[in-house]
């Protein structure tokens, strides 16, 4: 009975000094997503590697994409960013939400920054659209995140095969970025 309060106690000691945190994703409208953004690129991920950031404390990845086009913000060949969590060496930092990449992906990024010396993706995953190529058409289509918040809507379900989620084409989906833009200059927010 001792060394069952003994471990107690200790297990109790141990733990205080743990931080406990929590990701609390909130579902982000599309006009609000491109109108947040400061840049809107569209291109291929060349490279992704880890560094160690806050003291060693944890691992966040940094990705370089090459531009092939931006819809909105900077003109420069390649861009890097920054996502929270990777994993390096035998150490791995978990963020729930964060976006992976791999070399070569091809992806359309809504990209801030908030004065540090790299941007970070938008709302986390919902801030990625992957570009996809169909197999039976071969067109390249993009595919949105799971969670995108619809105007009007506090809450919905998930639900497999909603027709909102359907992919749209390249052209498509930089039309309507586009004309998101255009209706944000018209309204006189931007």
């Amino acid at each position: 009975m001792r060394y069952l309060a003994s471990s107690f106690l200790i297990a109790l000691f141990l733990s205080a000094g743990t931080r406990a945190g929590a990701t609390v994703l909130v579902p982000i409208e599309f006009r609000e997503l491109v109108a947040s953004a400061a840049i809107i690129v569209h291109g291929h991920v060349a490279d992704v590697h880890t560094e160690w950031v806050d003291g060693r404390r944890a691992v966040e990845t940094v990705v370089t994409v090459d531009a092939a086009e931006y819809l909105k913000g900077s003109d420069a060949s390649e861009i890097s960013f920054k996502v929270p969590g990777g994993q390096l060496g035998r150490y791995r930092t978990v963020f729930v939400g964060a976006p992976t990449f791999e070399r070569g992906q091809e992806v359309i990024l809504f990209l801030k920054s908030d004065g540090s010396s790299m941007p970070f993706v938008v709302g986390l995953s919902q801030g990625v659209f992957h570009v996809v190529t169909d197999a039976r058409s071969g067109r390249r289509l993009v595919t949105p995140p799971i969670v995108m918040a619809k105007p009007g809507v506090d809450a919905e379900t998930i639900v497999r095969g909603d027709p909102a989620r359907r992919d749209v084409s390249v052209d498509t989906f930089r039309d309507t970025v586009r004309q998101v833009l255009a209706d944000a200059t018209r309204g006189g927010v931007r």
